[in-house]
């Protein structure tokens, strides 16, 4: 295991009625307010009305930022930054998945900033001054909600690109699995991707002697497949819900990739596929996940594989290897169609006509001397034939 450093103070706030203790929070740190949300579920769900009752009651000033999108883009940052420096507000607090979440997090450290809030995203220029940040979780699936990392699209130029500082990590952040309720199926499932795609950038690494983060995150694996379907078959379980909210919390706070040397392959590639096409996120993961893992299987990797295959699947030991491997892969893929999530690239509307340029800004965007270093290297050519092999 190698040297590191794990702090995570973010203050959780977790189960039914947690949302009580929200303004105290807030004004902890501030009272005048950004309320951040997306297409507005959170008005059908009446947490909204919730919110702003509250914040009402306690002499909190706001404006609000809505209508954020699932791919939060540059353009609704700016509009944030701009509403913020308008009425001088002094806190930030997104209601909703990690959308909402990454665009409020790329406000808080735009605000300060004299230049393009993109400078921030590309690391052209170095997050300093952050405005602080509460939130309220409505979707499992991010993890944003205790990391301080983020992702926004610019679709003029077709990127859509992470990036954090610890700085942006959330003040609190109120989990009440009763939110997510009303999570659509096809949301549920993809979230699930999420949290374990999360999990699999950590897991699959090679001779670090992670013993102890590998069972976490064979752990956080396990309750995904439990209970993703149960959370699809009945939305209102508060057992399947409240399992999943603290599955994707945990994915990616920073908990797995102690100790490890990560470097995230999955993800790049499939920033690109929303770059390009605005697709749902989770679902992207999930059709690239298998394909990546064959690709990645060889005589130093298939150990790795089968073990995942014997301590998450529950295949049986003594098999051969290889086989074992292969049919870990085989479950994972399953798995993701049971969810009802779409397995090819062509049932999304991606086709051949980008696959090659997608393939070269996967590279150029996370990788290195045109390499992504993770669990196998995958320059640009190795990026493409998992792209082609997932149509």
């Amino acid at each position: 295991m190698y040297n590191f450093e794990f702090e995570v103070s973010v203050k959780i706030l977790f189960g039914k009625g947690s949302i009580e203790n929200l303004t105290s929070e807030i004004l902890k740190y501030g009272k005048r307010v950004l309320l951040c949300y997306g297409g507005g579920s959170i008005k059908k769900i009446g947490l909204y009305d919730t919110i702003t009752k509250k914040l009402d009651e306690a002499g909190i000033f706001y404006k609000e930022l809505s209508g954020i999108s699932p791919n939060p883009r540059i353009e609704e940052v700016e509009e944030g930054i701009k509403i913020v420096r308008e009425h001088k507000l002094d806190f930030i607090l997104p209601v909703g998945g990690g959308s909402t979440i990454d665009c409020a997090k790329a406000v808080s450290a735009g605000v300060n900033y004299e230049g393009s809030a993109w400078d921030l995203i590309t690391g052209k220029a170095e997050i300093k001054n952050v405005l602080p940040i509460g939130t309220v979780l409505t979707l499992s699936a991010t993890g944003s909600e205790m990391n301080c990392g983020a992702v926004i699209s610019n679709l003029k130029t077709k990127e859509k690109l992470g990036f954090g500082a610890p700085p942006l990590l959330p003040k609190f952040s109120v989990l009440d699995p009763e939110y997510t309720y009303s999570v659509p199926k096809n949301q549920t499932a993809a979230g699930t991707a999420d949290i374990m795609s999360h999990t699999f950038e950590c897991y699959f690494t090679l001779n670090d002697g992670a013993y102890l983060q590998d069972r976490f995150a064979e752990s956080i694996l396990k309750t995904c497949i439990e209970y993703g379907p149960l959370a699809i078959e009945n939305p209102e379980s508060y057992e399947a819900r409240s399992n999943l909210m603290w599955a994707g919390t945990w994915a990616i706070n920073g908990l797995l990739s102690s100790g490890k040397k990560t470097a995230w392959s999955v993800h790049p590639m499939e920033h690109e596929l929303s770059a390009f096409y605005d697709i749902t996120h989770g679902v992207g993961l999930a059709i690239l996940t298998p394909h990546w893992l064959r690709h990645c299987l060889n005589d130093k990797t298939v150990k790795k594989i089968a073990d995942y295959g014997i301590n998450v699947w529950g295949l049986p030991k003594g098999e051969e290897v290889y086989k074992t491997a292969e049919k870990a892969i085989e479950c994972t893929s399953g798995f993701f169609k049971s969810l009802g999530i779409p397995m090819t690239l062509k049932e999304v509307g991606i086709g051949e006509e980008h696959l090659r340029e997608m393939a070269e800004a996967a590279v150029a965007h996370r990788g290195k001397n045109g390499v992504i270093y993770g669990f196998q290297e995958l320059r640009a050519d190795d990026v493409y034939a998992i792209f082609k092999a997932a149509l």
